[in-house]
């Protein structure tokens, strides 16, 4: 019985596998996922908040409105824009395009430019209207 698992194949190790532009996009639109969980957390509260009195209220806008909570936000429009881009790839591969190597190294290099490029955009509109 234990010659069995000798003569298996294994499985190939990750120290076999080059990273990819499309591998790390695979795991980052995971951890936005992930990340959005919390960031909506964080929108109920405020929502909560809204709805719980002006005291609540001021103590959330003063939260969202400190250094770590503008980083946070920042993230959080980051990671929402991100996966929806992240999202929008994986529909066109479910309609069946963009499957070619170059193609889809190039669209998993401009997800990331344009998740920050729109990031800034949305921040920089927020503020002007401000």
């Amino acid at each position: 019985m234990a010659n069995m698992t000798k003569n298996r194949p294994l499985s190939p190790h990750l120290q076999i596998y080059r990273f990819t532009p499309t591998m790390a996009m695979s795991i980052v639109h995971r951890i936005t996922g992930g990340a959005l969980y919390f960031g909506t957390v964080l929108v109920a509260a405020w929502l909560i908040a809204a709805a719980s009195g002006e005291q609540a209220f001021n103590a959330v806008n003063w939260f969202f409105g400190s250094f770590v909570g503008q980083v946070i936000l920042f993230g959080y429009t980051w990671a929402i824009l991100h996966h929806m881009l992240g999202g929008l790839r994986h529909i066109m591969w479910d309609l069946g395009y963009g499957f070619e190597k170059h193609f889809s190294t190039k669209l998993a290099k401009a997800s990331v430019v344009a998740s920050v490029a729109l990031t800034v955009l949305v921040w920089a509109v927020v503020l002007i209207v401000r």
